[in-house]
């Protein structure tokens, strides 16, 4: 990049008459050829090119993976909390090719949620939740509320 940068430049300055062709030769010691600049022949170096491209492209595959791996993780929440959509979700995760699901132990942590809801929400829940349930202080507490609100509206009111 460096290397493309310098050649636009001295092109232009050259094309001003300023004489920019002999600071170019000082820079690059002489040298018109990358390869030869990093002390590689032209194969060795057009190999390390094509090594440097690949990883970058695994590097970005990767990144959009985990992108979409987010995106949706993002999009199960909304659904379970029932909030709106997003758009820039699903678009992710069409980009990563719609093959993205929740990592494993995301998942695992997902359904262990879902089946404490069933057992909440199914009769033989309820019935538990009213054998924990202390209905001698539920009364008093509500005999309490009862009293209070009472009292209250015959303070304020005066037909009371």
């Amino acid at each position: 990049m460096a290397f493309f940068m310098k050649t636009m430049i001295s092109s232009q300055v050259k094309n001003l008459g300023l004489g920019g062709r002999s600071e170019e030769k000082k820079e690059e010691g002489g040298t018109s050829d990358p390869a030869a600049a990093q002390g590689m022949t032209r194969e060795e170096y057009e190999e390390y090119q094509k090594q440097v491209i690949e990883e970058k492209m695994e590097r970005d595959a990767a990144f959009t993976q985990k992108k979409a791996e987010r995106a949706c993780l993002r999009v199960h929440l909304r659904e379970k909390y029932r909030l709106p959509k997003s758009e820039m979700d699903e678009n992710q995760i069409q980009m990563a090719g719609d093959d993205v699901d929740l990592p494993e132990d995301l998942r695992k942590m997902v359904d262990e949620d879902e089946e404490e809801e069933e057992d909440k929400d199914s009769i033989l829940g309820q019935l538990q939740n009213l054998q924990n349930m202390d209905l001698d202080s539920i009364k008093e507490k509500a005999q309490a509320t009862f009293t209070e609100i009472r009292q209250t509206a015959e303070q304020k009111c005066s037909v009371m």
